[in-house]
């Protein structure tokens, strides 16, 4: 299947409510909110589509279609890591967002470029996350690193990141433990994890990204505000949009960050994270015409 069928597939719940085959000006706001938009940019497409005046159903879509795009195109960035040996990628988020999947899917993409890639399993307290890293480094002829089950992470990655300086490894994916935004303890370790790459080499980590799960809905954006604080991000991977009728959250977080949002994940196979598209998006977002 084409990606942008999966995609279309994927965001077919939030198509379904957002329904502009019927929809009327009435409906407009309360399928916007149901669809996780968000209440500042329900009011601007309300208020800009009220406007605007439209006559028919196809006009309205065409209105919130242009403000939809405008809005994602400042966000849609391909992630694009600079030429050092390594380049450092640090993912980070919450319990069961998809890192460790991104990860691998990552993984094969820079692989299938001819880079020398390395995964390092810093997520050294579940056994199942050290396991599926590993799968995916054999099936991507990438270098392993991990340590026994409960040891400090800081100190895996700083051994894990000497190493592939040796190598000349080109990039690093660091798996790191899901941990809860409200968990002061974990975030502190993650402050720690930060500050011990930053050792390494002061231009490291050279991506900071949070990886999100979309049936989370608007709980994605107090996700984002506190990994930020606790470590910068650099750009953002949204998961699991093929389980949700809350794919507008996006919007919600393109205008409340503006950070950019570089690949969405439609399900478990290597080849369900693409980069993100903002056209594409808002076409499969609203459905077909």
């Amino acid at each position: 299947m084409r990606w942008l069928d999966k995609l279309k597939k994927s965001l077919q719940k939030t198509a379904h409510i957002l329904n502009f085959k019927s929809l009327n000006l009435d409906d407009l706001e309360e399928s916007l909110l149901l669809a996780d938009v968000g209440i500042h940019n329900t009011d601007e497409i309300v208020q800009k589509v009220h406007q605007e005046k439209p006559t028919n159903t196809e006009q309205i879509r065409a209105i919130v279609r242009h403000i939809l795009v405008q809005k994602m195109q400042s966000v849609a960035h391909t992630l694009t890591l600079p030429r050092c040996q390594p380049a450092v990628v640090l993912m980070i988020g919450v319990n069961g967002a998809g890192k460790t999947t991104s990860i691998g899917k990552l993984a094969q993409i820079y692989s299938e470029k001819g880079q020398k890639v390395a995964l390092v399993a810093a997520d050294t307290f579940r056994a199942g996350a050290v396991e599926q890293l590993k799968k995916w480094a054999e099936k991507t002829g990438a270098d392993f690193y991990s340590g026994v089950q409960g040891c400090d992470a800081s100190g895996l990655i700083y051994d894990a990141l000497q190493q592939a300086q040796k190598k000349k490894t080109d990039v690093v994916f660091i798996d790191t433990a899901g941990r809860l935004q409200n968990r002061t303890d974990l975030m502190e370790e993650l402050k720690k994890i930060y500050r011990v790459i930053k050792k390494v080499n002061s231009d490291m980590p050279h991506e900071c990204i949070l990886v999100l799960d979309a049936t989370v809905g608007q709980n994605a954006l107090s996700q984002v505000k506190i990994f930020n604080e606790t470590t910068p991000l650099t750009g953002l991977i949204m998961t699991k949009l093929d389980g949700t009728a809350k794919g507008g959250v996006l919007v919600a977080l393109a205008d409340t960050f503006h950070l950019p949002i570089y690949a969405l994940g439609v399900g478990e196979g290597v080849d369900d994270l693409n980069s993100f598209s903002a056209e594409e998006y808002v076409d499969s977002l609203l459905g077909d015409e």
